[in-house]
Order: C-alpha cells, then sequence, then structure tokens
C-alpha cells in the first residue's frame, strides 16, 4: 500500500495540520496539545513522507522498509536535533524529555503500522 493512502499515515498529517492551524491561524492553544501533539506525529508524518520518496525511486518499489535500525537512527537524530541541540542555540525552543517518548511512540507507530510492505 502506497504511505499516502495509509490511514495510519494520513490521520497523523490531518492531526498535524489541524493543530498547527488551531496555533498558528486561530490562535488556539490546548496546553497539553500545545507541548505534545506535533512531537508525537512527528516521526509518522516525517519518516512517512521520506519512506514514500523512498518508494518512488528505489528499485524495490513498495516492498521497500526501513529497517528498526533506521528508524533507531531516525528517532536518535530527532531526539539530539530538538531535544539537544536546538535548546542551547535557540530560547524558542525547550528542552523536554517528555518530548523523547512522543518520538519513542511516534517511531513505534511508524514502524509497525506505517512501514508495512506491499499487500
Amino acid at each position: 500500500m502506497s504511505v499516502l493512502k495509509n490511514p495510519c499515515f494520513f490521520i497523523p498529517v490531518l492531526l498535524f495540520w489541524t493543530n498547527q492551524y488551531l496555533e498558528k491561524v486561530k490562535q488556539v492553544f490546548i496546553p497539553f496539545l500545545f507541548s505534545y501533539l506535533d512531537d508525537l506525529l512527528a516521526m509518522p508524518v516525517v519518516l512517512g513522507i521520506t519512506l514514500q520518496v523512498y518508494r518512488w525511486i528505489h528499485p524495490r518499489r513498495e516492498n521497500f522498509l526501513f529497517t528498526s535500525i533506521q528508524v533507531g537512527v531516525g528517532l536518535v537524530y530527532f531526539g539530539i536535533l530538538f531535544e539537544g541541540l536546538l535548546p542551547i542555540w535557540s530560547a524558542t525552543y525547550t528542552r523536554d524529555l517528555w518530548d523523547l517518548l512522543c518520538y519513542l511512540l511516534g517511531a513505534i507507530w511508524f514502524y509497525y503500522f506505517i512501514n508495512t510492505p506491499k499487500r
């Protein structure tokens, strides 16, 4: 199944965009969602888009999958960048260890529900 047609991918994308619309356009801030929803959805959205691009260009096409190591590298990259480096470089970002848990849960969601072979 195409990543773009997988409900386990496009529902997180819709939730992400809805949350961004509410925050940026309507100025609606629901504290818990404002703090953690984007972090929870980041890995399924980013890895899902990346997987789809790979499936367009890789010879295995719809049967291309990321290994658990590749997903883990993405998880570590996000953790280091967003919870380690960006808070040092900019006061806009805040280090929050709960965000790491959200990234982990999102990566697990991606690995088991989006990173699936053609059926």
